[in-house]
């Protein structure tokens, strides 16, 4: 029998405690012996819960039981998880965590804890929630060079979007909608409106399938705060969708390109027809060509079967499931990650003088007009090209008031 801790019994910690109690045979066969919580740590009183027994609020009585061989940790953020993680596995025992924040800030560090350690570290939850990518893209596409990962990583900005596009609700709106619901966070949602979620969860899937870390703070990432109802009127009419991507690529000449921002699908595109909380993220090898893992990436039940898979594995497996799960660390970036790639835009301005935004962009291949503002799509082009371009708008006296790339796939 292996007996485990949980800590933090939130939305997650709860969920996993409940998985195991529901599903307790199929997983005992599947990880070849019976799974016990031990403990669980949480601070708060848990004195009326009829597990009241398991609870304890200090992490001492988990790391200095020999039995406890497998530690969950679910409860998100830097502190005090870090130290917890960090402790458990120089002490001997699996990490399985739904930490994106954590992973993708030390996880190169904690995978190199859990190899000279001799034991797990695994994290399928931190990405995807309940979908699985980070195990199928290090075991099922070992074969394979993966030469890209993009998609929706973040349901509560694709849930506001699609209440834009269908409902005709302006940011604010379907944000407040979002928040009613609980899917963001009522005093600050800064974290999924501003592509910090994201950006973590592209950090984490960008250093698998590079092996090399890649930090967050090097990540260019936008969120959706810009996205008007303007925007979506004129992209509908242009049979365009706008998804917030998340995206890792290699370049043909050796480079690497990734980023968080919201872009243009054509609407024939497989991500554009994703909507509400549901993710979808495509992952092309070179072998294999495109799959698209498709699915919610939160809830609780969801959330807490992709941990206790890891439980499994982490029992079963072993650490030599990092002979595959690894990346070394690296040196953060002076700046940004550059995209070199060239783009058809999605380009706004609040102004109809289309001959001046036409010749300052090079010419358009479509354009658009309502009230007083003007969209046009330009023709491929760099970053960099473009932001000469807006300058000279800006020149002209014409404001850029929405610059989209479009996903190409």
């Amino acid at each position: 029998m292996a007996k485990i801790a949980i800590l933090g019994f939130g939305t997650v910690g709860s969920g996993v405690l409940e998985v195991l109690d529901k599903n307790a045979a199929g997983i005992a066969r599947r990880a070849g012996q019976k799974i016990e919580v031990k403990y669980i740590l949480d601070i708060r009183d848990f004195s009326a819960h009829p597990k009241a027994e398991l609870f304890v609020n200090s992490i001492d009585p988990i790391l200095e039981d020999p039995e406890v061989s497998t530690v969950v940790e679910t409860i998100g953020g830097i502190k005090p998880a870090y130290y917890y993680v960090k402790s458990a596995l120089e002490g001997g025992k699996n990490v399985c965590t739904s930490n994106k924040e954590l992973v993708a800030t030390h996880g190169a560090e904690l995978l190199a804890l859990a190899v000279k350690h001799k034991v797990c570290f695994l994290f399928e939850a931190s990405v995807g929630g309940g979908t699985p990518l980070i195990t199928p893209l290090h075991q099922c596409l070992a074969a394979n060079v993966i030469d890209s990962v993009c998609g929706i990583v973040n349901g509560t900005t694709n849930f506001m979007l699609t209440r834009m596009e269908e409902d005709g609700m302006s940011f604010e709106e379907a944000l407040k909608v979002a928040q009613g619901l609980g899917y963001a966070e009522t005093i600050d949602p800064s974290a999924d409106v501003d592509g910090i979620d994201a950006c973590r969860k592209i950090a984490i899937l960008a250093s698998l399938i590079s092996g090399s870390e890649v930090h967050p703070e090097n990540i260019p990432t936008r969120g959706i705060r810009e996205i008007t109802i303007d925007d979506i009127y004129f992209t509908r009419k242009m049979k365009l969708a706008v998804k917030l991507i998340a995206y890792a690529s290699r370049g043909e000449k050796g480079g690497f390109a990734c980023g968080v921002e919201p872009m243009v699908l054509p609407n024939e595109q497989i991500l554009a027809g994703v909507s509400d909380v549901y993710n979808a993220v495509l992952v092309r090898g070179d072998l294999l060509g495109d799959v698209l893992f498709y699915g919610k990436g939160a809830g609780k039940l969801p959330t807490a079967s992709a941990v206790v898979a890891d439980v499994v594995d982490a029992e079963k497996i072993g650490t030599a499931i990092h002979d595959s799960l690894f990346w070394r660390a690296s040196a953060p970036l002076k700046g940004k990650i550059t995209n070199a790639g060239s783009y058809t835009y999605y380009v706004r301005v609040n102004n109809q003088d289309l001959q001046t935004l036409k010749e300052d962009l090079d010419g358009v291949v479509l354009s658009l007009q309502n009230q007083n503002q003007t969209a046009v799509l330009t023709l491929p082009m760099t970053e960099k090209e473009m932001e000469k371009k807006k300058a000279k708008l800006e020149k002209d006296g014409i404001h850029v008031a929405t610059a989209l790339r479009m996903l190409e796939v």
